[in-house]
């Protein structure tokens, strides 16, 4: 072999090698990292020590009642419906009193025949005394004569209150209402046949509102006489009153084993019956509650409730779990698995994997920096 070829072999090695080197030494491209993913996070507060109780409940008049006939009879008029305001006297609904009429005119014949026999018997003892006076008759013929006196005397004023009793029962074939109010409901209509006492008008009447919720036996307790809740209106979104309960049932109500609370309103001309309110109890918690927003829940491999939170120092996430223990209006209230003061993801959550570093947003970094100046730094590294 000629010392040509011999220097060529060793000549393109050695090119290659050097070739390598300064492609080096004039810097090689370096693989960029992936950009961090960013989130929002909020911090979790401390946890509050009394938990937040809400019903629905809907607004009645504090007296209401279903007025109805003091006799039996066919319905042949109604005069209100569903609505109409009355007054004290008002005239609500009218029954058939034909037979109660036949009734007091039997009671009137009574009582005139009851009104002979005493005049008779008055006669018979007028009659005796003077007799007795004059020696003419007995003393027990005289007593006799008082004695039937005195029973004519019975019978009259019996068949008079008999009268009189008739003559209600014919009044009472009108149905009149006796305070102001407003009908809230109708039970029985022209041409039904009612017993006596049987519910025909409700009338609620005006006055004092309340507010009627019920309430499970499990938090009964948190109620009592003098309590004060705060109450709102669907219907009404930026009224909110006052009310303070004024009655707690003494029992649960049979079929859904529910205690009725009613809460006593103040006056004010926005509410109206049967509007539905909010209410809003604070009771002592006997645990400590974190709220969180409902998007920072998920779910892990094994179906387990978890929330991200974020290492201040590493900017790192990290899977975990919680226990729910109710949904509030902004979210829900997490009973064991957060610490105040701990970083939880909010946005995002179906992308983040245990370890995955992210970016925080400029809030999050400056809550961070206070508690930890260190944890600055790796947060807000990007490449």
């Amino acid at each position: 072999m000629s010392a040509t070829v011999r220097l060529s072999k060793i000549a393109l090695p050695l090119l290659f090698v050097l070739g390598l080197s300064a492609c080096t030494e004039g810097g090689a491209e370096v693989v960029e990292e992936p950009d961090l993913r960013p989130v929002k996070v909020i911090e979790v507060e401390a946890p509050s020590t009394a938990r937040e109780l809400r019903y629905s409940g809907t607004v009645k008049a504090r007296s209401e009642a279903a007025a109805g006939f003091r006799v039996a009879g066919k319905i042949i008029e109604r005069h209100v419906d569903i609505g109409d305001r009355v007054a004290p006297g008002d005239l609500l609904a009218r029954i058939d009193v034909t037979d109660y009429q036949l009734q007091v005119r039997s009671a009137e014949a009574s009582l005139a025949a009851a009104e002979r026999q005493l005049e008779t018997a008055d006669f018979a003892l007028k009659r005796a005394d003077a007799l007795y006076r004059q020696q003419v008759t007995t003393k027990a013929q005289l007593e006799q004569a008082q004695l039937s006196f005195n029973q004519a005397l019975a019978t009259r004023d019996s068949q008079r209150s008999s009268l009189e009793q008739a003559r209600n029962q014919v009044a009472y074939g009108e149905l009149k209402a006796d305070k102001p109010g407003i009908v809230t409901t109708i039970s029985a209509d022209a041409g039904q046949v009612v017993a006596a006492g049987s519910p025909v008008v409700t009338v609620a009447a005006d006055g004092e509102k309340e507010v009627l919720i019920a309430v499970p036996e499990n938090e009964i307790f948190a109620f009592s006489p003098g309590k004060d809740v705060d109450v709102g209106f669907w219907s009404k979104d930026g009224l909110t009153l006052k009310g303070t309960v004024r009655e707690v049932a003494g029992s649960a109500d049979a079929t859904s084993r529910t205690f009725a609370v009613r809460i006593a309103l103040p006056d004010d001309a926005a509410v109206l019956l049967g509007m539905t309110a909010r209410v809003t109890a604070m009771a002592p918690s006997d645990k400590s509650l974190f709220e969180l927003p409902l998007s920072a829940l998920t779910r892990d491999a094994a179906k387990q409730t978890i929330v991200w939170t974020v290492d201040r120092i590493n900017a790192t996430v990290h899977a975990r779990p919680v226990t729910i223990d109710t949904f509030s209006d902004s979210g829900i209230e997490v009973s064991a698995g957060l610490n105040a003061g701990d970083l939880v993801v909010v946005a995002g959550t179906q992308f983040m994997a245990e370890d995955l570093k992210v970016k925080l947003d400029d809030a999050a970094l400056s809550r961070a920096a206070v508690a930890d100046p260190s944890s600055v730094a790796p947060a807000a590294a990007t490449r």
